[in-house]
């Protein structure tokens, strides 16, 4: 399966730099997976697309301003985006750097450069760091001095409007340097309208890793080695999902991270024995998978040639997929994180679908 069979051109004009004053007045696209239909509304009506007894996930991760400007020994400057907290001084990170950072350097960081960290290795693409203060630990460093990590193609400073509305309402678990971008358009008001309505509620946990952001380097598909995030999915929500199927009820994933959390935990033994499942996944979703858990998805519009599309085209089925974005780019929606979402049933059929 080739990476061109994924191609779309999104206009610049389309895409969306800065998030919505209001979560759940964005736009929001209805797609029926079995006959392809669409229809257009706002995300404050996705509640008429549950019923009373299904039961939505959310991933509860919380993003760590996990971005810092810093100054190298020799006075150039560094940008570094975090990537995993090692120990209580130690991480790995990607950097960004006019030259070569060598093993060994020192680098500088905080409002007068007086946090020292010095490069120990490197393994492409991260380097580890150690930061050199017995005063204040990495996590500490980066919630005194880091900064919301945007998505690469934000290209503007962080906004104070950054700090509230690039995390969910119902944030816990602390971990992501990338938001859950669909649960963004719920609020306090949609929330609570889904208790009102007998909905069942539930969270995973999917702490979102840096490589969300990395581009697929080959051309088959196929041949692609996803990254590794950590997942937590409780005894509780596994046990609520099998009750809820067996009433008769739907799953409704808010989000592709919580999709493959549940695809992941769904493969595990944790699943049939009713055990918590933690693990790492690397789970790479894309068409000719067999979806055994979710039946509605919401998610954003994503990246051409990304993996977050074809795990939607998995779900939805590649043609519909395609024609949706399509509609999407003539109906003038917003894309990416910041952007519109969509609401999709799963397509039984999509499997089977030749691409």
């Amino acid at each position: 399966m080739n990476i061109s069979n994924f191609s779309l051109d999104i206009p610049k004009s389309l895409i969306a730099f800065y998030p919505s004053s209001i979560r759940s007045q964005c736009r929001l696209m209805i797609v029926n997976g079995n006959t392809g239909e669409i229809a257009h509304t706002f995300f404050l009506n996705v509640i008429n697309e549950i019923n009373s007894g299904d039961l939505v996930i959310f991933n509860n991760t919380e993003v760590i301003p996990a971005r810092l400007y810093g100054f190298k020994e020799t006075g150039g400057k560094v940008e570094l985006l975090l990537e995993t907290i090692l120990s209580n001084n130690n991480i790995l990170a990607y950097l960004k750097s006019s030259n070569v950072v060598n093993i060994n350097s020192k680098l500088f960081f905080g409002t007068y450069n007086d946090i020292e960290g010095y490069v120990i290795s490197y393994k492409k693409p991260f380097y580890e760091i150690k930061f050199n203060n017995n005063r204040i630990s990495s996590l500490d460093v980066f919630y005194k001095y880091g900064h919301i990590p945007l998505p690469p193609y934000i290209k503007r400073k962080n906004l104070k409007l950054d700090e509230n509305l690039y995390q969910t309402i119902y944030k816990k678990n602390l971990g992501s340097v990338a938001a859950p971008t669909a649960g963004l358009h719920f609020d306090a008001v949609l929330l609570e309208e889904l208790f009102k309505k007998g909905i069942n509620i539930g969270f995973i946990t999917l702490h979102i890793g840096s490589g969300t952001f990395q581009p697929i380097k080959t051309d088959q598909v196929e041949k692609h080695i996803m990254h590794s995030e950590k997942v937590y999915v409780s005894s509780d929500v596994i046990n609520k999902i099998k009750i809820c199927k067996k009433n008769g009820g739907r799953i409704i994933a808010v989000g592709t991270t919580t999709l493959r959390a549940l695809e992941s935990a769904y493969n595990s033994i944790s699943w049939n024995s009713s055990k918590n499942y933690s693990k790492s996944t690397n789970i790479f979703i894309y068409p000719g998978y067999k979806h055994h858990v979710v039946d509605a998805l919401i998610t954003n519009f994503h990246f051409p040639e990304s993996t977050l599309i074809m795990l939607v085209s998995s779900f939805l089925g590649h043609q519909n997929t395609l024609h949706a974005y399509r509609e999407a780019i003539k109906e003038k929606y917003r894309f990416f994180s910041y952007g519109d979402a969509m609401y999709i049933t799963h397509n039984k059929l999509a499997p089977y679908e030749k691409i």
